[in-house]
């Protein structure tokens, strides 16, 4: 059960509408720390493709018909937060742009999530996580050397620079709003968001000198990198300063009066495969067994399964499990007065709560069942077990 009272966002509205990962994830963070998110599906959805909605209720809402953008309207008048995750026009479109909604509530906080922003020449355009990282510049610096650019997951433009900066504008402006009373609009998008993730490569670009993947920081230095070990597994290696790099010559069983000089990048090459030979003559649980506890900055590279065994998580509890044995990471970071209280329940079936969430922004039975009738909403109920 969550303790909803001792949370940190306890009594706020969101309004989400669907969208897919950065959106979603967005609002769950906001779930996640007690606010009430109502997730706006679009007719005919056959599930929730972002898997994402931990703690929220779905409403299905035909948006594209006018009478559902008043129903929208309608809500807005009463909610914190309005979360939109399309390109840049078309709220305005269906008459729900901001000048209309603040105009009816001033307080409302209105988050604009894309992934080029409101303007620019790229505003109105598709695009993933993979062109956003490329327009942003981060995309240039990630990769081997020699090969071309990869994209890390889509976690850095979908996930960092577009969902939790989106919740960080929304914590500003709600912070804000204590103070001048007034919501504001919040144009996030993924391009900036990631650059600006990015702030620490602008200000020190002299560690960047060498082409891509043959600096420190990129897997290019021999002591900040990944090897495989004997049964095929891997350990990180992250020794940058020099205390932390004796340690790990230390473990490795090398003496650093026989190898060129730390910092020699002409040198790196040869240390490399002269580290990789040693990490290969043992496996990962023995290489752990050597540099667990030490500061050598080793450490093995769990995989998911691995992950929510390994001792240090278990004894921090950081991941969790639902009703249905779903594990995923706990929220972050923890508060210690009012923490994060995820839900334990199954994420909603699209339109499970459509009349409930609708009666409570004071629409009459009556009205909830002519829309329910003419489609402009939509309820789907689990079926009960036999």
């Amino acid at each position: 059960m969550r303790l909803e009272a001792a949370m940190a966002l306890r009594g706020i509205c969101v309004l989400e509408l669907a969208g897919l990962a950065p959106g979603p994830f967005c609002g769950m963070i906001l779930a996640d720390f007690g606010a009430q998110v109502v997730r706006v599906d679009r007719p005919g959805a056959s599930g929730d493709v972002s898997h994402l909605s931990r703690g929220k209720r779905s409403l299905v809402l035909d948006l594209k018909r006018p009478r559902g953008a008043a129903v929208l309207r309608r809500m807005c008048a009463r909610a914190d937060v309005l979360l939109e995750p399309f390109r840049s026009g078309v709220m305005e479109q269906l008459k729900l742009g901001p000048e209309i909604l603040q105009g009816e509530n001033p307080k409302l906080i209105y988050a604009r999530l894309s992934g080029f922003g409101q303007s620019g020449r790229f505003s109105r355009v598709a695009g993933h996580d993979i062109n956003y990282l490329a327009l942003s510049g981060v995309l240039s610096k990630i990769g081997r050397s020699g090969e071309n650019p990869y994209p890390p997951l889509n976690l850095l433009a979908d996930f960092g620079g577009g969902g939790l900066m989106c919740a960080l504008g929304i914590m500003m402006a709600l912070f804000e709003r204590t103070r001048s009373g007034k919501g504001q609009v919040i144009d996030a998008n993924m391009v900036e968001g990631t650059a600006y993730l990015s702030s620490f490569l602008w200000k020190t670009q002299e560690l960047w000198t060498q082409p891509r993947g043959q600096n420190i920081l990129d897997g290019g230095a021999p002591f900040y990198t990944t090897y495989k070990t004997a049964d095929g597994e891997f350990m990180a290696v992250g020794a940058i300063e020099p205390q932390f790099y004796q340690l790990l010559l230390k473990g490795l069983g090398l003496q650093s009066d026989e190898l060129p000089h730390q910092m020699s990048m002409m040198d790196w090459p040869e240390m490399k495969k002269k580290f990789a030979d040693v990490f290969a003559k043992k496996t990962k649980a023995e290489w752990c067994q050597i540099f667990d506890g030490t500061d050598a900055c080793v450490t093995p590279v769990l995989t998911f399964e691995e992950v929510v065994h390994h001792d240090h998580n278990k004894e921090r509890g950081s991941f969790i499990t639902g009703e249905e044995q779903d594990v995923s990471p706990r929220p972050a970071p923890l508060l210690s007065n009012t923490p994060a209280i995820p839900s334990s329940k199954r994420d909603p079936f699209v339109g499970e709560h459509s009349k409930e969430i609708l009666k409570e922004f004071g629409f009459s039975q009556e009205e909830i069942d002519q829309l329910n009738s003419d489609k402009i909403i939509e309820t789907n109920k689990p079926k009960a077990n036999l």
